[in-house]
């Protein structure tokens, strides 16, 4: 059951009946964290996990202390708190560090005692080619701000560029500037947005107008933009009497920040089964979207919210090593710690078109759409490596590469793609900010447990004679019924006097053996004579039943 946002009535979720894809965001609450799924036609195209112990997310801002200057990398490694000292690049302080810096000190030393930067005295823009060492000295403090999440034995990369993102801005504080997305590419739009913001925004505090903006009216973006002022007062406020290591300034968590990023026209529903996320996200729209509070529907269903939108069945079978292509085909994907490589296999394809060429165009073609896929669904950055089968034709591969390059429009990470090699691979670089996502959707194994070990299969047969004497015996069974694999259900009913026979002579009942080729090697199974399976003792719980029975015979 989904309870709408906009009524609070409990309604179904209607199929979808416009042509224009559907766009469903779906929150599923756990223990660690929130499990983020964005549908595109209820198709899995984006995952994240968004954990309750992560303190070291993009977009954080931090009090940081220089701890160790490196002339050689033009860098320095500042502690913010975290386990491993974070990188900061002489290349990521930005034209307004100079006037950061100054205006940390200030505040810190309570000379500066309002937030607005109105009265402040911009320095002149930082050198692109000075040194670290003439900049960072150790045990300097620093505001600085993530621009890359923890990867692996790394720290989080930091940048000195301090900037607030809105759902419509971004604003950055010591500048001018009003930059304009490039995806606005009507002229007329991009004067009108620029002559707005520059009527609204306040002194010494440039803006980056998103590409969202562009139809917006301007009580729109006026409220963005009070939005960010008043997060940066708050910034202010906390750093006056802030320690080193304090985080300052905390970016939106995943969820919050896809919505603001993501919202848009084109989004039908958000589903969430958690009523605090719900509660917290409904108050969220009201702020920045009132028109979207109806989209927003709490789920209350007894079937898990991810087991009902048929998620979980896509998770196992996206993030696994293959990954079969639609219409035939499959993708190899394996991860390394210096790039990722995806090869593209025909499968059974081959024999459906008339000649080589042909085939891996067409296997190609369906593959790029899966890659440009797992690419946004695992959230893989840095350097991918995609091995194309063959082509001889220039024309087709120029149509594999622009097929890449068109279904990767919509993600939002930057991205490079390089021309299809004559030896048909394809690099790509994309924006890494975090880990990429990583599920395992293998299972443990039920013969071994997990171990890679079974029990001797030379015991399994005197495991079965105890559980059979066990039963007959102690328990006075009869009529039951042996599950065992096919080799073992040969050995005990083959041969003139086979060992069901023997069974029968010794203990005057007969037991029916029956062949199941869904059991491991050493597994069986047995059921009484109504078919129920019998739940059998451990063979040690059964040999020490059967030693006590000779012990009391013997007495």
């Amino acid at each position: 059951m989904w309870v709408s946002g906009g009524s609070g009535a409990i309604q179904e979720r209607d199929a979808v009946t416009t042509d224009t894809l559907s766009n469903e965001l779906v929150i599923n609450s756990t223990q660690e964290g929130e499990r983020i799924a964005l549908l595109q036609d209820k198709r899995l195209i984006e995952y994240h996990f968004d954990r309750n112990d992560t303190n070291y997310s993009v977009g954080d801002i931090f009090l940081g202390t220089v701890k160790k200057v490196m002339p050689g990398l033009n860098a320095a490694f500042i502690d913010i708190g975290y386990q491993k000292d974070a990188f900061l690049h002489y290349g990521d302080l930005g034209e307004q560090f100079p006037s950061l810096s100054k205006w940390v000190k200030g505040v810190q030393s309570q000379k500066i005692t309002v937030g607005a930067l109105k009265n402040f005295q911009l320095e002149g823009p930082l050198d692109k080619v000075g040194k670290a060492a003439d900049i960072f000295k150790k045990g300097q403090q620093l505001l600085v701000q993530i621009v890359k999440e923890p990867i692996s034995t790394k720290g989080p990369r930091l940048s000195t560029d301090i900037s607030m993102a809105g759902r419509y801005l971004v604003l950055v504080p010591f500048s001018n500037t009003i930059s304009i997305s490039k995806k606005i590419v009507s002229k007329t739009e991009r004067e009108r947005l620029k002559r707005l913001i520059a009527s609204i925004k306040p002194d010494n505090f440039g803006v980056i107008i998103r590409t969202v903006a562009e139809g917006r009216e301007v009580a729109e973006l006026d409220k963005d933009m009070q939005s960010m002022v008043a997060n940066w007062e708050q910034l202010f406020q906390t750093l006056r009497t802030a320690k080193e290591r304090d985080k300052i300034l905390g970016e939106l968590g995943r969820t919050s920040s896809m919505l603001r990023d993501m919202l848009n026209e084109s989004f039908d529903a958000i589903t969430v089964d958690s009523t605090a996320m719900y509660e917290e996200m409904h108050g969220y729209l009201e702020k920045i979207a009132p028109d979207k509070v109806n989209l927003l529907k709490h789920y209350t269903g007894k079937v898990k919210l991810f087991e009902q939108a048929n998620i979980e069945k896509q998770l196992k079978t996206l993030f696994g090593k293959t990954v079969t292509v639609p219409g035939g085909g499959y993708l190899v994907i394996e991860h390394t710690e210096a790039l990722h490589v995806i090869d593209v296999n025909s499968g059974n394809k081959s024999n459906q078109e008339s000649d080589q060429e042909a085939t891996a165009l067409a296997v190609n073609l369906s593959a790029a759409k899966e890659v440009a896929r797992q690419l946004r669904l695992r959230d893989m950055g840095g350097i991918i490596v995609v091995d194309f089968i063959d082509m001889k034709s220039p024309d087709s591969r120029k149509k594999v590469e622009d097929a890449v390059k068109d279904i990767m429009k919509s993600d939002k990470a930057r991205f490079t793609i390089l021309p299809i090699t004559k030896f048909g691979l394809l690099q790509i670089t994309r924006q890494r900010v975090r880990p990429a996502e990583n599920i395992v959707t293998g299972e443990v194994c039920p013969t071994c447990g997990g171990t890679g070990k079974i029990s001797a299969s030379i015991l399994v047969t005197d495991e079965i004679d105890n559980s059979i004497e066990d039963l007959l015996v102690t328990q006075n069974q009869s009529g039951i019924t042996l599950y065992v694999h096919p080799f073992l259900h040969a050995y005990y009913t083959k041969g003139l006097v086979s060992k069901q026979m023997k069974w029968y002579l010794k203990y005057y009942k007969w037991v029916k053996v029956v062949k199941d080729t869904s059991l491991g090697l050493t597994d069986y199974r047995i059921e009484d004579e109504r078919g129920e399976e019998i739940e059998l003792h451990s063979p040690a719980a059964a040999m020490a039943r059967l030693q006590d029975r000779e012990i009391e015979i013997t007495d």
